[in-house]
């Protein structure tokens, strides 16, 4: 057992409630610490439904190529607990957990408070007392309402597209759930949007007003696409030739923009031409269309292609079927996808991207106590028409397919969970460094 498992486990307990939206519990707590919220390096506070931690990870290798120091936060973590904070470039290490635990810990003193309420507190914690230029802040659930959403003078906000996803929590349509998204815009300070549905955009733009929040949106004042090999930005002000993005995928590409527009607009002299380009040879964001190479694919059928998304609501699925459609047309092969999700997941929604796509579906348990049984999964997506069967562990499943016969070696896709992807990573002996 690793040596903040144990807090990771009281804080567990602290509450019943996995989501419980509120910002008068962390208040409380960040009361009895002196506040260090308000004494954390300038703030790029980032909500989306999809693209949040791309995004962010673009932000970020852009600016550690020009020199900045910068911490991120995000979440959730797909193998290690430590991967939600980075400190001025690294990792958390667990002796700083431990000792911002334990500060934390004793002056929650058994109160009630969620499991990310109080982590984000520890976050907070080190990144007041640790030199950076910039903090990297992802919401976590929302917005509006959202743990994160204590910052009260962020340097700007940038929401990334926004669909449908944890409809129990933030609401039935999207004007509802871009509202919530819409609650980290404060007054004066620019917003940054990524391209959204034309029902999100209207509340976006009608809050952003009230606030008088400058906004500078995809596709109205800023745009970016692949041609030739190349990724062309393009602005009012300038013409930018860059290399493709490291992340795969054409989602990337947008993703990318909106980080060097933010970065552009902001901060001038962090993102140069030279920065940008480090920035997109550089980045890295697990388990987001990642293609393995490690021990599992050593278990997988001869010459396959294995790739790991965390896709898991429609929108990222319909992203991840691109990407995928985009690989068909240059190199065809079978496409299998290893599926695992979560019990409140809408299966159909997510699948629905891969119709006339897939050749079989297998899916996978996780290990964890909200994931969907692998037959109930199979048996929703056979209901749907797909080929779907129920099946053992991922390394079980890719052995069963090593045996089998391909006419062409197969393109394995796993997907459907980021408590899935982080199994993957563990397991292939890829966990974020």
């Amino acid at each position: 057992m690793a040596r903040i498992d144990p807090y990771l486990q009281r804080f567990e307990q602290l509450h019943p409630k996995r989501i419980d939206l509120s910002l008068g519990r962390i208040e409380r707590l960040l009361g009895k610490l002196d506040n260090p919220e308000n004494r954390l390096p300038p703030v790029i506070h980032v909500a989306g439904t999809n693209g949040k931690g791309s995004t962010i990870a673009f932000m970020r290798a852009i600016l550690e190529a020009s020199g900045a120091r910068v911490h991120v936060y995000t979440s959730p973590h797909l193998v290690h607990f430590n991967e939600r904070i980075r400190l001025a470039g690294d990792l958390v290490s667990d002796d700083a957990l431990v000792a911002a635990f334990d500060r934390v810990e004793a002056a929650n003193a058994g109160d009630e408070i969620t499991f990310f309420e109080i982590t984000t507190v520890v976050a907070f914690v080190l990144f007041s007392s640790i030199p950076a230029d910039f903090l990297l802040l992802e919401v976590g659930l929302g917005g509006r309402l959202d743990t994160t959403n204590v910052i009260k003078a962020p340097l700007a906000t940038v929401i990334t597209p926004i669909s449908f996803d944890h409809r129990e929590h933030l609401g039935a349509t999207l004007a509802l759930i871009a509202g919530e998204k819409a609650g980290i815009i404060k007054p004066n300070c620019p917003v940054f949007l990524g391209e959204q549905p034309e029902e999100a955009r209207r509340v976006l733009d009608r809050i952003a007003a009230r606030h008088r929040a400058p906004l500078m949106a995809a596709n109205d004042h800023f745009h970016a696409h692949e041609e030739s090999g190349r990724m062309l930005y393009g602005e009012e002000e300038a013409l930018l030739d860059l290399p493709l993005p490291r992340l795969q995928g054409r989602h990337q590409i947008a993703n990318a923009a909106l980080a060097i527009a933010t970065l552009r607009r902001l901060l001038p002299s962090h993102a140069s031409p030279h920065a940008i380009e480090a920035g997109l040879r550089e980045v890295q964001w697990p388990g987001r269309f990642q293609r393995l190479t490690g021990a599992l694919t050593r278990i997988a059928p001869a010459d396959s292609e294995i790739w790991l998304d965390g896709a898991h609501n429609g929108d990222g699925a319909r992203v991840l079927a691109e990407a995928i459609g985009a690989l068909e047309e240059r190199i065809p092969r079978p496409l299998v996808l290893l599926c695992g999700m979560m019990q409140r997941k809408d299966i159909l929604e997510i699948l629905a991207p891969f119709a006339g796509m897939v050749q079989e579906i297998y899916a996978l348990p996780i290990a964890n106590d909200q994931a969907r049984a692998p037959a109930d999964l199979g048996e929703a997506a056979r209901s749907a028409g797909f080929p779907a069967a129920a099946a053992g562990s991922i390394q079980e499943t890719l052995q069963f397919l090593s045996r089998r016969e391909w006419p062409v070696p197969p393109r394995l896709v796993i997907m459907g969970s980021l408590y899935l992807a982080g199994e993957v990573l563990s397991l292939d002996g890829s966990a974020p460094q």
